[in-house]
Formats: structure tokens, sequence, C-alpha cells
């Protein structure tokens, strides 16, 4: 299961970037994070809704591989795969590129579901997993 079934527009602003006007690393992060909120999004999965019953996803762990730098009022599309679903965490692939589908940045991001009162990891409700699972 890792198809493409999402994709989110996103223009580089002046504040994405450093000095040298190129997209500084650590806002790759908040690009594909507001990818995977619009896919959920998507499904009708909001997570407002679930925060009020004390369910959130967390990133646990991201891999994030800079292969070119993206500039300043660059155009570009990043990409929600889900890679795999499991009990309690779902792992996907991510990717930001540019207008040519050249890759500016790929993600692997394990994403938790917790119990937010509690911190501490529960199985993903099934509203949300038979969602995901009719769209994937």
């Amino acid at each position: 299961m890792s198809h493409c079934n999402f994709e989110w527009p996103v223009r580089v602003y002046y504040e994405d970037t450093d000095a040298g006007g190129i997209v500084y690393y650590a806002n790759y992060l908040k690009f594909i994070e507001r990818a995977r909120t619009e896919w959920l999004r998507s499904f009708g999965i909001e997570q407002d809704t679930w925060l009020a019953q004390n369910i959130a996803f967390v990133v646990r762990k991201v891999e994030l591989d800079l292969r070119q730098a993206a500039q300043f009022n660059a155009e570009l599309t990043v990409t929600v795969n889900v890679k795999k679903i499991k009990k309690a965490s779902l792992v996907f692939e991510q990717k930001v590129l540019a207008k040519d589908g050249s890759i500016h940045c790929q993600a692997v991001v394990l994403a938790a579901c917790i119990d937010n009162k509690a911190m501490r990891a529960v199985a993903i409700p099934e509203p949300i997993i038979s969602r995901i699972q009719s769209g994937v």
C-alpha cells in the first residue's frame, strides 16, 4: 500500500526562506504537516473534533531527505502517501515537488495516535481507520 492519494499546493513565502533566499529546512516539516492535516480533512476527519475526545495524532519519528533547495515564490506540491496502517500509528511517505516534478524534499513520517490526556498511545478509532482505508 504505497500510492499517492493526496496532493496539496504550497507557495513559498518570504518568511519561509533563510538569508540566502531558499526554504529553511525546518519549514519543509511545516509544509508536510499541513498536507497531512488537509489529507485528513479530505476524509471528513477534523482534528479539533477528535481533540475534544482526547484523541490526537503526534509525530513520533521523521526521516527528512533534502534534495534540492526551493526558492522564494516557488509553487510546490506536497504529496501524502500512506505506507502502512498500524493499530496505533500511520506511516507516511511524503514529497515536496517542484512544478516540473523534481523532488525538493522527501520524508517518511510515523504519526502515533494518542490519548491526549493520558499522553499514551491508543488504537486509532474505527471511524478514522475505516475512512482512511476506504480512500487508500
